[in-house]
């Protein structure tokens, strides 16, 4: 006997205006998907959407034209959440996220700048059918660093879902933001070790007036706490500002001295406590400023020739403020 489905019975796709579909399960969005015009992109959230999402947005209906489907898909995905982590409390605004999306696409004549908009909401039980999956995804020695050392079974639940919803939503082009650094650099590395036929696209960190990095869970910070995460920002302002010191003096910038500027700012900054600083080649997470932190370190892989360093490094950032841990970065030149 063939085993019993899980999955919700398929509902209607429910429009959520002009040429935009709702799709809550397997069925719907394999029906969208087969009714929408080629190219595709998919663009995969949490929800709680905010600027930063919208630019990935944006970004997929730039190069899907106006003719072509942009995928977002909302979904609070448990397995990347530890037992001790937000999970239930993670901000979820179904209603919002759908109005902010048709908001988005909506060009000055009233209609959608894309062929068709395809929200994909499913439940733990759609993309997860089986409840627990039987084969994971072991998401490689990057992710036992940084954010893996803090939360060391989040990446192998990033990739779960992230090769789930990629074989779900076959698109042309998959969209992420550089502010999850980490986890871009081990999607980049799993669509390429697993051949999955699609293109990884970087988008830039959508910032706040004040520097701050927008993030779902900034919504935990009070007024006062929000105030206290700008040292996060400020304190990779401070590495840049180390690292364009030595350029304009034609030194070329020692990646050591950024960390440390960049730390001391950090840990001088009142209410937040220090996760990690590091300075890393931005693909391999080598380090490149010797702070140890688990990082691995290769003496030639990627580097440029007679100086051991790659041309471009990642100045990442970790910290607490109150309950809420925050992360940002950004690239630095490392070029003489």
């Amino acid at each position: 006997m063939g085993r019993v489905s899980t999955e919700p019975a398929p509902t209607p796709a429910r429009s959520a205006g002009a040429a935009t579909v709702l799709a809550r399960s397997r069925a719907d969005l394999a029906t969208a998907l087969a009714e929408s015009p080629d190219p595709r992109a998919v663009v995969m959230t949490m929800g709680a959407l905010h600027e930063g999402h919208f630019d990935l947005v944006r970004e997929a209906a730039r190069r899907v034209g106006p003719a072509g489907t942009v995928v977002v898909t909302i979904f609070v995905n448990p397995l990347q959440f530890a037992p001790t982590e937000d999970l239930d409390s993670y901000p979820r605004d179904l209603e919002g996220d759908l109005a902010g999306l048709t908001r988005t696409l909506t060009g000055a004549d009233g209609t959608l700048g894309v062929g068709r908009l395809i929200v994909f909401a499913p439940t733990p039980e759609v993309i997860y059918p089986c409840g627990q999956p039987a084969v994971r995804i072991d998401p490689g020695p990057i992710a036992t660093v940084l954010e893996g050392r803090t939360r060391p079974t989040h990446f192998a639940g990033v990739c779960q879902v992230v090769l789930t919803l990629m074989h779900l939503t076959a698109p042309r082009w998959a969209l992420f933001g550089r502010k999850d650094a980490q986890q871009l650099a081990i999607i980049e590395s799993m669509v390429r070790d697993l051949a999955v036929p699609l293109e990884i696209v970087p988008v830039d960190i959508r910032r706040e007036s004040d520097g701050l990095a927008m993030s779902s869970r900034n919504a935990y910070l009070s007024p006062g706490q929000r105030h206290q995460a700008l040292a996060l920002s400020r304190a990779l302002q401070v590495g840049r500002d180390a690292a364009a010191q030595a350029t304009g003096s034609a030194a070329r910038p020692d990646p050591a001295a950024i960390r440390r500027a960049s730390l001391a700012s950090l840990e001088a900054a009142d209410g937040v406590e220090v996760d990690y600083v590091a300075l890393v080649a931005p693909d391999s997470f080598e380090d490149l400023a010797g702070a140890g932190l688990g990082l691995p370190r290769s003496e030639t892989a990627g580097k440029d020739e007679g100086e051991g360093l790659p041309a471009v490094g990642l100045l990442a950032v970790a910290a607490r403020v109150g309950t809420t841990r925050l992360i940002d970065n950004t690239l630095i030149d490392l070029r003489p």
